[in-house]
């Protein structure tokens, strides 16, 4: 079997799910994966990072028994299990997505793939144990991902000892005794919340003036209180200059407002963006539009290439499993010769898992100010909701923004407990293009955090009750 209706190059949380839902579709489908199923997301990314932090999150729950009135004795952690039990959810998954192409009739095929020109669309050549093997299709997607972006010239690149990338920060070669990480985006604060959660000293480095850059200021400013709490050092409008290991820990040179600093740890994990995987595909050979290290493509996935697609994270940001997943069904139905509508990047979702999480959707309160719109704010914090304060998580807020003359909800923005869990009831007012009055008629369930959002819609318009 070397000819196909499709083949995907990638099986990550966009590439499976492009080739399930072509199969669906009727297609003859072929999958090529160069590791292990599920890519990066499944494997070294969006899950296996979940299991630790959800190992962080009991273990910090511990810590705080007596506030539940109950007692623990003689707490204490093992870090080589907790690692190991992010590995097993990890295969568990991969394994399920295997199944899912053995029930969906896809073929998979293992090994490195490259383009070549054929007769419609691209050949895909496979290279595998020294060997090619030649595979046509009417349709190619790459769905290729991305990886940790490094500043080699900064020492910003991992040794895998010393210096990691979040690869290494998963399956650390050693526990850490403290930490330097550079950049606070998710993937930054998401590892940094995790040691020190387990008492490692943290020490986060970021370039612009706040931490997590992309949420709303407030939001933002929220954040860092709360980690400062949990004791962890945030230094912003900081630039990294080098970064140096040794055999006993390593050093930076930052600058901060023009003011040189020297910061030592024992490790240091750097989370300073990611970059696609474009390197290696003959996308150069082919013509095919590269910007700034991604994939061009319009609103279906398309490129300039006739039969060649691409979707997820190597098109560029936002650099989100779902938005991968979702690119991929556009792009597959609009080959089908369906009308998908192209996706709407200002309404998906972010969350970051930290502790406290935060969690957005659409524009921030600046940007909306900045577009020219007349704008509604409205807030509620989690310490006036009875179910926050009954689970002993009272601090986070809840903000919404408004277009003031239309009732258009543009944005909605959290912090706090669960509220990865809430955005999407945001997500689906925007999607579905409620205005305020719907969300204000809306019944929420007591006791519930979710009161929270329509607290929070109901304060934009002066209506707000427990506050």
């Amino acid at each position: 079997m070397t000819s196909f209706d499709l083949i995907v190059i990638g099986s990550g949380p966009g590439g499976y799910v492009t080739a399930i839902r072509g199969a669906q579709l009727g297609m003859k489908v072929a999958i090529v994966e160069r590791d292990k199923l599920g890519g990066i997301c499944l494997n070294w990314g969006c899950i296996p990072t979940k299991a630790l932090l959800r190992s962080a999150e009991v273990y910090r729950n511990f810590q705080h028994a007596k506030d539940y009135g109950l007692s623990v004795e003689g707490l204490k952690f093992d870090s080589e299990a907790v690692v190991q039990r992010s590995r097993r959810v990890a295969a568990k998954l991969s394994g399920g997505v295997s199944m899912l192409m053995k029930k969906n009739k896809i073929a998979v095929i293992e090994g490195e793939a490259r383009l070549e020109k054929g007769a419609g669309a691209p050949r895909v050549i496979i290279a595998k144990d020294g060997k090619d093997t030649s595979y046509e299709a009417k349709h190619v997607i790459l769905a290729t991902g991305a990886r940790a972006r490094e500043i080699a010239a900064a020492g910003l690149k991992s040794d895998g000892k010393r210096v990691w990338t979040y690869r290494e920060a998963m399956t650390p070669p050693e526990w850490p005794e403290s930490l330097l990480v550079f950049g606070s985006g998710a993937i930054g604060i998401e590892f940094a919340s995790f040691y020190a959660a387990f008492g490692v000293k943290v020490t986060v480095v970021e370039l612009l003036d706040r931490i997590l850059p992309v949420e709303d200021a407030e939001i933002s400013a929220f954040a860092k209180k709360r980690f400062e709490k949990e004791g962890m050092k945030l230094l912003t409008s900081t630039e990294a200059k080098t970064l140096r290991a040794s055999a006993s820990g390593v050093e930076a040179q930052v600058v901060t407002n023009g003011k040189t600093e020297t910061l030592t740890a024992s490790h240091a994990i750097v989370a300073v963006g990611i970059a696609g995987n474009v390197e290696g595909l003959g996308l150069e050979a082919l013509g095919a539009k590269v910007e700034k290290g991604h994939i061009v493509t319009d609103g279906h996935g398309r490129t300039n290439i006739a039969g060649l697609y691409a979707i997820g994270d190597v098109t560029g940001p936002p650099w989100l499993a779902h938005k991968a997943s979702h690119e991929g069904i556009i792009c597959i139905e609009a080959i089908a010769g369906q009308k998908p509508h192209p996706l709407i990047k200002e309404r998906i979702p972010g969350c970051t898992y930290s502790h406290p999480q935060i969690a957005s959707v659409g524009l921030t309160e600046a940007a909306a100010r900045a577009s020219g719109r007349e704008v509604r704010i409205g807030k509620f914090p989690f310490v006036g909701n009875g179910k926050a304060i009954a689970l002993g998580e009272d601090q986070g807020l809840v903000k919404v923004v408004f277009d003031a003359k239309t009732g258009e909800l543009l944005g909605a923005h959290m912090v706090g407990a669960e509220v990865t869990e809430l955005i999407q009831g945001y997500a689906v007012a925007m999607q579905a293009e409620v205005t305020e009055r719907e969300l204000m008629e809306t019944v929420f369930p007591h006791p519930t955090l979710s009161e929270m959002m329509h607290e929070a819609v109901l304060d934009a318009y002066g209506r707000v009750i427990h506050m």
